[in-house]
């Protein structure tokens, strides 16, 4: 099967059986999505969502989050990963949206990696989502799945050098579904020690099933 096939097949399939493939964290704006995809780092989604709602009731704005101190901000989401440096980076980066962005969270990459708790992937996430910029965050999921089904060689051993070689195969109108789509595919079926073979859609085109037959 050539790359093209694979990519084809992976494709497809994901189109028809998850036409409409997005993040399972819940937000009603884009402030609230930055603050969610802060918190998730290391973090599952389904802690996120049971923290966040605390957070937005009393942080609706990020002028509100700006003027929170940290022993205010930190009891609501101590239960996350991580809550030291997580409660620095969102009043960190409430107050450099209100400085920096007149209130508005920037809707390119090299902005949105001005905040503090903000890299690229996470600027990924924002992007692909709200505005469905061709941009593919890679986390532990994309990166493993696209590395086992030989989306990307095995020599792309970093999370760029897996986005470079996702986005040069994906059409670009596709790459900000096909984020979640390898997102939840290896939440749900390609786990990390015991992936679900024996479900999933994609066999013909995986490198490591062909390997266990």
């Amino acid at each position: 099967m050539t790359k093209k096939e694979k990519y084809n097949l992976v494709i497809d399939y994901f189109t028809n059986n998850i036409p409409n493939a997005e993040t399972e964290l819940i937000y009603d704006n884009p402030f609230q999505l930055l603050v969610a995809v802060i918190l998730s780092a290391q973090c599952t989604d389904v802690r996120v969502n049971l923290t966040t709602p605390a957070v937005f009731k009393k942080y609706p704005t990020s002028e509100a989050l700006s003027q929170a101190t940290f022993d205010d901000l930190f009891p609501l989401i101590r239960s996350i990963s991580y809550p030291n440096n997580k409660t620095k980076h969102l009043i960190g980066m409430a107050n450099m949206l209100q400085n920096k962005f007149d209130g508005h969270v920037p809707m390119t990459v090299d902005e949105l990696v001005q905040l503090p708790g903000v890299g690229r992937k996470t600027a990924n996430v924002i992007t692909s989502v709200i505005d469905e910029q061709p941009n593919m965050a890679v986390d532990t999921h994309v990166f493993r799945v696209s590395r086992r089904i030989g989306l990307v060689k095995k020599t792309a051993t970093t999370p760029l050098a897996v986005e470079k070689e996702l986005i040069k195969n994906i059409p670009e109108s596709l790459v900000h579904k096909a984020h979640h789509w390898l997102i939840l595919h290896g939440r749900y079926i390609c786990i990390a020690r015991k992936p679900k073979c024996e479900s999933c859609g994609i066999q013909a085109s995986c490198n490591e099933f062909k390997k266990m037959k």
